[in-house]
């Protein structure tokens, strides 16, 4: 009899705490539950009679969407609790008296009565400090007898990551050998998360590909995430570059990904006792942003990719910013193939850690 290793496991740090293996398996149960839904096959035996319960700190087209749409296929019930309409979950020491709630009782409370817990958190909600989001999903997990889902934080979007890997294997049949750049792109927004760079970068290191990061100086990401791809593309016989020029970035890629990510300057860091050690400068966070408006997707930018290759991006994309319209309406580019397979990635996840019946 044949065990489910995902089963109850939390999918926060997806991208370091799940093999290459686990990660391949998911996009197999992705693509045939996708052929499932091609064929009008009913999967409302899957899941039926569990509950997701949903949590969106910020704004969400595709991941609201399809998360609430993939659970109902799979004939489970979603509620979505709303921060701020209902208790505002909070950690220790962000309390606000008949406004928020402890995390701890939240998490033990919701494990009584549902199956797993979904969450998005970033930036203002988790007061720009670097971290912040990461550690309240890992705080629901250390109290939740339920599995605990990162729909977003401020350091990882495994669930983009894994809609965006389905649709690398659906264009190429494969990873190996194939080029992927990440790359920052302009947006008159200076602030943003690097949750879809940073695990853009760690999911296609460890599937193998050869992945360049590419930006201007003053957009690094986390070292300990630039470290753990360099890991990877050793483990995998990939490789991992970083470069600091756009049209370098570009040269024989298979894949682009040009996509805006705030600025070092963006953020406040704290230490482990949550003292800030260093603090956002917003001022020095416009100068870098606006040196780089060149950093903008063209026609004539994609002539210098290989002749089959295709442009990506998570959406939604800041037009005539990050990239011009006829770019990404194009006929190279996947961005709504891409957002589709958000669906079957969800319930991938979803079907395999709450002990879906495939």
């Amino acid at each position: 009899m044949r065990t489910n290793n995902f089963l109850g496991k939390d999918w926060i740090d997806a991208e370091l705490d799940f093999t290459k293996e686990e990660w391949e398996t998911l996009i197999d149960v992705a693509l045939e539950l996708k052929k499932r839904h091609a064929m009008n096959e009913d999967t409302s035996g899957i899941l039926k009679g569990k509950t997701l319960f949903t949590m969106f700190f910020n704004q969400s087209l595709r991941t609201r969407s399809t998360f609430a749409a993939g659970i109902q296929q799979l004939g489970g019930f979603h509620v979505d609790l709303e921060p701020g309409k209902t208790y505002t979950p909070a950690r220790k020491g962000f309390d606000i008296p008949y406004k928020t709630e402890r995390i701890s009782d939240v998490a033990r409370m919701l494990s009584r009565v549902g199956d797993a817990i979904a969450i998005r958190m970033y930036g203002p909600p988790a007061y720009w400090i670097y971290g912040f989001a990461n550690a309240t999903m890992k705080e629901f997990a250390q109290y939740a007898d339920i599995p605990i889902i990162n729909m977003e934080c401020d350091k990882f979007h495994p669930t983009q990551a894994l809609a965006d890997l389905i649709t690398i294997k659906e264009k190429f049949g494969t990873f190996k050998g194939l080029n992927l750049t990440m790359s920052w792109a302009y947006s008159g927004s200076i602030e943003k998360p690097r949750a879809v760079p940073q695990s853009v970068i760690l999911a296609a290191t460890k599937m193998g590909m050869n992945v360049t990061l590419a930006h201007p100086e003053g957009f690094e990401l986390d070292p300990e995430i630039i470290e753990t791809c360099k890991k990877f593309a050793s483990q995998t016989s990939g490789s991992f570059r970083i470069v600091n020029d756009f049209d370098e970035g570009f040269k024989g890629a298979h894949i682009v990904y040009p996509k805006s990510w705030g600025s070092v300057y963006c953020f406040n860091y704290t230490n482990e006792k949550g003292e800030t050690v260093k603090k956002n400068d917003l001022k020095k966070a416009e100068e870098v942003n606006e040196k780089n408006k060149h950093w903008r997707t063209t026609k004539k930018q994609m002539e210098l990719v290989d002749k089959h290759g295709i442009y990506m991006h998570c959406l939604p994309a800041d037009r005539g910013q990050e990239v011009d319209d006829d770019v990404i309406d194009g006929p190279r580019s996947v961005v709504i193939d891409e957002a589709e397979n958000r669906l079957h990635a969800h319930k991938a996840i979803m079907a395999m850690i709450m002990g879906g019946r495939l």
